[in-house]
């Protein structure tokens, strides 16, 4: 007879057959539904954390699970060998969404990011005239855009950068929110690029100064640089906006799109640019066997369609300003900080009694409200974007409480 789950069993078997390369909390989860998810045992929990904000549709979304269903059961995978009758109509919809020529898709975040620095550095050559191999890109410290090589050759992040060398050369690290330092850096007549985090989620849901996305994008213009925004995390309704360079009026000239793309379901990811810079890259050149699928073509069609309809944009602008206020009202000096942007937030935690960020996430999953720390001091809060304002003030006490029981 087959030997019954448990979250203790659970863990123990993807300690023994799972690579090492994640530290979760100690949390079994089996169900998920809007805002809330359910461990073995059928304890609840409010999951502020979205699948680092992939989530932000809410769990197992009905209209986004149709979609795949029914694609699933007609057509799961040709390649691009082949045309499907998915692809054309989601790659019109897509573009004509985020108001561009053309959209190159992809499956993950990482890949989304890779396939853009392509994209900079062919056009870099091709159109701008740069010399072949010479091409930089300018990307700010303490960034986070994945973990492939080339990427975390351009990573401040001793844990993910160090003990994986030799780097990819030809990127050119800033000061995140520095204006001065990028103007510096493109002086250079060889930089063909600047790769952006509107809001740098990992490093701690660092909020940039007002103004810096417009003036760091005219920069880049009057340089003729290319402004590329990574919105893999702060993308799809998550800061308030579509994206989160819309609160400064921004159009990058290439977007990277992942995570909420799928609502969760499904790795999707997708960079979009007008023709000068897509149409560098030709047959051949780049590709993935499962980017584009039918299967995704049609979730993210749902997905994005689904923020539209459930007017989340300006649902997590007022839910956001709500969390923030109730966060600052929180009388414990283990509240060192409130950041963020609509339900995109961060408190940084001062510890207390030799209490770190951490234990206050054990004891939030204790009681009922799971997220998780960065960089050790911070923790970051972003529910779906589903949540009602009614379980947003159940969770919001929920935290208070935890971070109090340590007073």
């Amino acid at each position: 007879m087959a030997e019954i789950l448990t979250s203790k069993t659970a863990m123990e078997l993807e300690d023994k057959y799972g690579a090492h390369n994640y530290h979760p909390l100690p949390v079994v989860l089996s169900k998920g539904k809007g805002a809330k998810v359910w461990d073995i045992e059928g304890k609840e929990y409010f999951d502020f954390l979205s699948a680092y904000s992939a989530v932000n549709q809410g769990h197992c979304h009905p209209k986004i699970i149709g979609a795949m269903i029914d694609q699933a059961q007609t057509l799961t995978l040709t390649s691009r060998a082949f045309y499907s009758d998915a692809l054309g109509v989601y790659e019109k919809y897509i573009a004509e969404f985020f108001g561009y020529d053309k959209v190159l898709p992809m499956n993950t975040g990482a890949e989304a990011d890779e396939t853009a620095l392509k994209l900079c550095r062919r056009w870099a050559y091709d159109v701008k005239g740069i010399e072949t191999n010479m091409a930089k890109i300018v990307v700010c410290a303490d960034n986070f855009h994945g973990r492939t090589i080339s990427i975390i050759s351009m990573s401040t992040d001793p844990e993910s950068r160090v003990g994986f060398g030799p780097y990819t050369p030809g990127f050119v690290v800033i000061p995140y929110n520095d204006l001065d330092a990028l103007k510096d850096a493109l002086l250079d007549p060889n930089v063909a690029g600047f790769l952006v985090e509107p809001i740098q989620g990992e490093a701690g849901v660092v909020v940039p100064d007002e103004g810096y996305l417009k003036t760091a994008y005219n920069m880049c213009h009057e340089k003729n640089v290319l402004f590329i925004a990574d919105e893999v995390q702060t993308g799809i309704a998550r800061t308030g906006k579509m994206l989160a360079c819309d609160h400064e009026g921004v159009h990058p000239d290439i977007l990277i799109l992942g995570k909420a793309l799928s609502g969760g379901t499904y790795p999707v990811s997708a960079v979009l640019a007008d023709d000068e810079i897509m149409l560098t890259i030709k047959p051949g050149q780049h590709g993935s066997t499962f980017g584009g699928n039918p299967v995704a073509a049609r979730i993210a069609t749902a997905a994005l369609q689904v923020i539209v309809d459930e007017n989340l944009e300006e649902k997590a602008e007022t839910l956001g300003k709500l969390f923030r206020a109730e966060m600052k009202n929180i009388k414990s000096d283990m509240v060192e900080l409130v950041r963020g942007k609509g339900l995109l937030n961060a408190v940084v935690i001062k510890p207390k009694n030799g209490k770190t960020a951490m234990d206050v996430c054990i004891k939030m999953a204790e009681n009922g409200v799971l997220a998780k720390p960065t960089h050790d001091h911070i923790i970051r809060f972003a529910p779906p974007l589903v949540i009602t304002e009614k379980e947003l003030m159940i969770a919001i006490g929920i935290i208070r409480d935890s971070i109090l029981s340590f007073e």
